[in-house]
């Protein structure tokens, strides 16, 4: 074993020698160049290249104002009483096709197409939320509107379970 270990240190001691160390002084290259030659190496990189010149369908991004963003408009449509659904509704399809979930702010209502926005106020509370049409009713009780849990935790119909608000259509 101690045989084996000297071999293999006397073999890495072979590798690990310089190729130069048999040469004379005269013939061995100096690994660092003279520091005048480094320095004129670099000579060409000095000037930087002329400035491409613009095409002639450029456009200067400084002069650019981003546009604005038009607020969204409102158009009232017929307020009335609005309830909410929730949990025994949680995971089932609604009439648009996707999965209802009582945590987004989502609604049912009979005629708006679906995706439409709508806001609806509480004018009891002050509250407004946005909620998106996915879903067809109410059908019962003269009700206009029924909200996600979610969005009547907002609106502050909750306790209550029912109350009037007031809906306009988002446009744009």
């Amino acid at each position: 074993m101690a045989k084996r270990a000297f071999r293999t240190l006397c073999f890495l001691a072979a590798v690990a020698l310089p190729a130069t160390a048999a040469q004379p002084k005269e013939h061995v290259h100096s690994a660092q160049p003279r520091a005048t030659e480094f320095e004129a190496s670099f000579a060409g990189f000095e000037a930087l290249p002329p400035a491409v010149a613009p095409a002639a369908r450029a456009v200067d991004l400084r002069t650019i104002e981003p546009a604005v963003e038009a607020p969204r408009t409102t158009t009232p449509i017929a307020g009335g009483v609005a309830s909410y659904y929730g949990r025994r509704f949680h995971g089932r399809r609604t009439a648009s096709g996707e999965t209802f979930d009582m945590n987004a702010m989502t609604a049912a209502h009979r005629t708006l197409p679906f995706g439409s926005l709508v806001e609806v106020t509480n004018p009891r509370t002050g509250k407004t939320v946005t909620v998106r049409i996915n879903d067809r009713g109410p059908f019962h009780g003269g009700r206009v509107i029924d909200v996600s849990r979610a969005a009547a935790e907002e609106l502050g119909l909750i306790a209550h379970g029912r109350d009037t608000v007031e809906l306009a259509l988002l446009n744009g």
